[in-house]
């Protein structure tokens, strides 16, 4: 099994109060202090099949500069998603399965480019998405308890989707394990890696108590089982892939 980060944005930058201002008063953080933001998605070539992990912005969105005032700005466009999977070497014929963490078009956004995958959603992404057709599955989670995840559906060998609703109603994240390290493939519950260090929220989620439980949740896993902790908006979890990187809270 081979993860791989499909790079799409660099070298922008979150706002302190973007990032922890769903936990904290906005009026008590720094709005001039800043972490660094990128855009990534992730791909799992396990020998037999590709997998990806969310799609990227639709590929019709035009690269913008920062505007003033702005909390998140996702940095400077590196490759469209296509072509930035095409760079990695593999084609979009090749993709076997998609498995969506949420909704938003920045994990979504270029779904309509697989027509011949199988796209695993939860039933509330994919009804909010008003996807349908033989090639959606809208996931139930029927496979059992995960560790101390409640749910579960098993993916592939190794590969597991799992519900963790907060940032949407229905956003999940990913388990891929390998070689004894869980890699955890988490979407939007954090957007950078001080947020989840300090057990804080960004401002963006659709229900507080569900998202503060799946935080919750995610690091109490972290805690008991060695995982590198792959995020979207942040170039840390670049790092933390390429360094099979521990997350030690």
């Amino acid at each position: 099994m081979e993860i791989k980060a499909v790079k799409l944005y660099e070298n922008g930058f979150m706002t302190e109060d973007f990032a922890f201002g769903g936990s904290d008063d906005k009026n008590s953080l720094d709005s001039s202090k800043t972490y660094a933001s990128s855009l990534q998605n992730y791909l799992i070539d396990t020998g037999k099949e590709v997998i990806l992990i969310d799609t990227g912005i639709p590929s019709n969105v035009p690269d913008t500069p920062p505007s003033e005032g702005q909390k998140i700005y996702q940095g400077k466009l590196i490759n469209h998603y296509l072509e930035a999977l095409n760079a990695l070497g593999y084609s979009k014929e090749q993709v076997s399965k998609i498995l969506l963490t949420h909704k938003h078009p920045d994990h979504s956004g270029e779904l309509k480019s697989f027509p011949n995958a199988k796209i695993y959603a939860s039933k509330a992404e994919a009804e909010a998405l008003d996807l349908n057709g033989d090639n959606i599955v809208k996931v139930l989670f029927k496979d059992g308890a995960y560790h101390n995840f409640s749910a579960s559906e098993k993916i592939a060998e190794g590969i597991y989707l799992i519900p963790a609703p907060g940032h949407t109603l229905g956003n999940s994240i990913v388990i891929a394990e390998k070689d004894g390290i869980f890699y955890m493939i988490h979407g939007d519950v954090t957007y950078t890696d001080a947020a989840l260090l300090n057990n804080k929220l960004s401002i963006v989620f659709e229900d507080k108590e569900k998202a503060i439980d799946t935080l919750n949740n995610v690091r109490e896993f972290i805690l008991n089982n060695p995982t590198v902790y792959l995020s979207t908006h942040t170039p840390e979890a670049i790092e933390h892939l390429d360094n099979k990187k521990i997350m030690k809270l």
